[in-house]
C-alpha cells in the first residue's frame, strides 16, 4: 500500500513540475501523449462536451487562408490530427498542411483524417522545425502550446519559418473572468476532469497535469505581449465560450 501511494505522489509531482516548465517537461510531455494517443480525441469529445470542434472552426477562420488557398500551412503540436484534417477538408481550400508534433503515437492515431496527399506529417519538436525559412503562407496551433518545452522559442521559431504577411493563429484553454461560471469551472476542471480523464484513458497523471498547464500557461493580454516580443505585429485576441478558451491571432511582417 505505501509503494502505491509512493507512486501517486511522484506522478502529481512529475505532473506539477512539468506544467510549471520544470527542465523534464519535454521528455514528461511526450510521454504522456504517447500513452494516451489511442484514446485522445475520444476523450477530448466527452471532456469538452463536443464545443472543442466549435473552436477548431474558429482557429481556421482566423488562419485567413482564402488569401492563399493553394498555400503550404503548418498545424503546429498537431497530435491526432484534427485541425490538419479539419483546414484540408474546408470547402475553397487546396493548399496542403504539414502537420508536426514531436509525439509520433498521436500523429499515427490521426492517419486517414485528410485526403491522401494533402496533410505531411513530421515528427518534430516546436523549438526546432525542419522547416527553411519563410516556407509556410500560414501555421496554427490547437490546445498545444501550453506544452512546449520554451514558449518564447517555439513563438520565434515559427515566425522564422512563415512567410512574410502571413498569421499564426493559437486556440488555446484559458480559465473563465465571470465569478458565476470562474467557480463551477475550476471545480469542473481541478477535481472532475482528471478523474474522468484517468478512468477513460488509465493514465490520470496525464489529466493531473492537463489542468494545471493551464493555470501556469499566459493568458489574454500576457500571451498577445509574448507573441510580440517574438516579433509578430497587429496581435489581437478574443475569448471563446464565456473565456473557456481563447484565440490569439498575429502576423509576420
Amino acid at each position: 500500500m505505501a509503494s502505491v501511494e509512493i507512486e501517486v505522489l511522484d506522478t502529481r509531482a512529475h505532473a506539477n513540475a512539468a506544467a510549471a516548465g520544470g527542465p523534464d517537461k519535454r521528455a514528461y510531455v511526450r510521454r504522456i501523449f504517447s500513452d494516451i494517443a489511442p484514446r485522445y480525441d475520444m476523450l477530448n469529445r466527452i471532456l469538452s462536451l463536443g464545443i472543442d470542434r466549435r473552436w477548431r472552426r474558429a482557429a481556421i477562420a482566423g488562419l485567413g487562408w482564402p488569401r492563399r488557398p493553394g498555400g503550404r500551412y503548418l498545424d503546429v503540436c498537431a497530435g491526432t490530427l484534427d485541425v490538419s484534417g479539419a483546414l484540408v477538408a474546408t470547402p475553397g481550400f487546396s493548399g496542403q498542411v504539414i502537420a508536426a508534433d514531436f509525439a509520433e503515437p498521436m500523429l499515427r492515431a490521426g492517419r486517414g483524417k485528410g485526403p491522401s496527399g494533402r496533410i505531411g506529417a513530421v515528427v518534430a519538436d516546436a523549438l526546432t522545425l525542419p522547416l527553411p525559412a519563410s516556407c509556410c503562407d500560414g501555421a496554427l496551433v490547437a490546445f498545444g502550446i501550453r506544452n512546449v518545452a520554451d514558449l518564447d522559442t517555439s513563438l520565434r521559431e515559427v515566425l522564422r519559418v512563415l512567410s512574410p504577411g502571413s498569421r499564426f493563429v493559437i486556440l488555446e484553454l484559458s480559465t473563465p473572468s465571470a465569478p458565476f461560471l470562474r467557480g463551477p469551472y475550476l471545480a469542473y476542471f481541478r477535481h472532475v476532469l482528471p478523474v474522468i480523464g484517468g478512468v477513460i484513458s488509465g493514465h490520470g497523471s496525464a489529466y493531473r497535469y492537463l489542468p494545471r498547464s493551464v493555470m501556469h500557461f499566459p493568458e489574454g493580454a500576457e500571451l498577445a505581449e509574448r507573441m510580440r516580443s517574438a516579433g509578430f505585429v497587429d496581435v489581437s485576441w478574443r475569448p471563446l465560450t464565456f473565456g473557456i478558451a481563447a484565440l490569439h491571432i498575429g502576423e509576420k511582417p
